[in-house]
This record gives C-alpha cells, structure tokens and sequence, in this order.
C-alpha cells in the first residue's frame, strides 16, 4: 500500500503534519482535525462556535476534494469542541446546517463529539477530522 500525504491548495501550510493522506490501493483518505483557519491561516468566526463548526466542515470538504473524495465518501468524523456542554448542542448543529448548505451536502457518517479542555490555539474551539473511503 503506497501512503500519498498533501496539503491541499486552499489550507493553510502547517509545517507539523500534511491535511489528506490517501491510502492506494483501496482508496482510504484521512483527514487531519481540520479549525477553524481560513487559507491563510487566520482564524474564522472567534469566539462563534457555529462558524467555526462551518468553517472545520468547509476545510474537510477542501481537503476531501483534494485527494478526489466528497462528503458521500466519508466513513467517519471524529469532532473535538472545547468545554463541551450539551446546551451547546444547538449551536454546534446550526453550524453543521449551514456548512451542509453552503457545500450541498450532509454527512451523516459514523461520528464521535469529544469534550476537550483546549486546542491548538486559544481561539480554536472546535476540530474536525474524518475518514474517507473513495472507489
């Protein structure tokens, strides 16, 4: 199996690790926890957690279309939120909603939301990353 690690043009250049792997043959895509960072790097709806929600879902589309993958290929979604509480479920589900419009797409893959104390960056309050299984 031959691993292909990139970073789609769209992201951010991280440095620390590559956004997509794509696992040929056999077509797995990993995508790495996907904030809140437009392409230049720069943080998308501070302090909002439904745009940064849309923002992490629009990057993993990004990243997906990268290695050839969309939405309906996804196998999983792992979601980390910071001082999750579920009152926040509402919030966290507008942004889900207005990524799946702004995309056309919902995916409803097999997917797990943790509670985490902090990201990355102080002003990060969600990441998303998912698994892909094209052809």
């Amino acid at each position: 199996m031959t691993i292909t690690l990139t970073n789609p043009a769209g992201l951010p250049e991280v440095g620390a690790y590559h956004h997509v792997a794509v696992a040929s043959p056999g077509r797995l895509v990993f995508v790495a926890g996907q904030v809140s960072w437009d392409a230049d790097g720069v943080t998308v709806g501070a302090g909002d957690l439904a745009a940064q929600v849309e923002q992490c879902y629009v990057n993993v589309a990004t990243s997906l279309a990268a290695a050839g993958a969309t939405f309906d290929d996804l196998v999983r979604l792992t979601v980390y939120v910071v001082d999750w509480t579920p009152d926040k479920l509402p919030v966290f589900l507008e942004g889900v909603a207005r990524a799946a419009a702004r995309l056309g797409s919902t995916p409803a893959p097999p997917a797990t939301l943790i509670g985490v104390a902090a990201l990355d960056v102080p002003e990060h309050l969600v990441e998303v990353e998912a698994t892909a299984a094209v052809g």
